[in-house]
């Protein structure tokens, strides 16, 4: 579900994430690996382009714990307490609902699965 918060957020995540710390932090949890942390500090430059191939990465990802990861770093950034809350009170019934919407049919047996 974390996942599909974030998806939603992303354009949030990219305005207002230091993804240095971020980065940091997501290497040290073992959730992206040297090659990505050197590929994403070529673009440090631009942390808006930075964060943008920092999500795509962890979207691409099949680290189980990647969204767990990201949000534990989030939170630990005081300045980004909004976002926290916000994902702590997202729905999950209304993500859900809106991913049927946006889904081929067929979706409520493989969304509901995923739960």
């Amino acid at each position: 579900m974390l996942k599909l918060k974030f998806r939603k957020l992303h354009q949030t995540v990219v305005d207002n994430v230091n993804p240095a710390r971020i980065i940091h932090f997501l290497f040290q949890e073992a959730v992206i690996g040297a090659d990505d942390m050197r590929a994403l500090q070529k673009v440090k430059d631009d942390p808006q382009q930075q964060c943008r191939e920092l999500m795509a990465l962890l979207h691409a990802s099949e680290h189980p714990q990647a969204f767990i990861q990201l949000y534990a770093a989030i939170k630990d950034e005081s300045h980004l307490q909004f976002l926290v809350e916000y994902i702590d009170n997202e729905s999950v019934i209304d993500l859900l609902q809106q991913r049927y919407i946006s889904e081929p049919r067929g979706c409520v047996n493989m969304c509901f699965s995923e739960i």
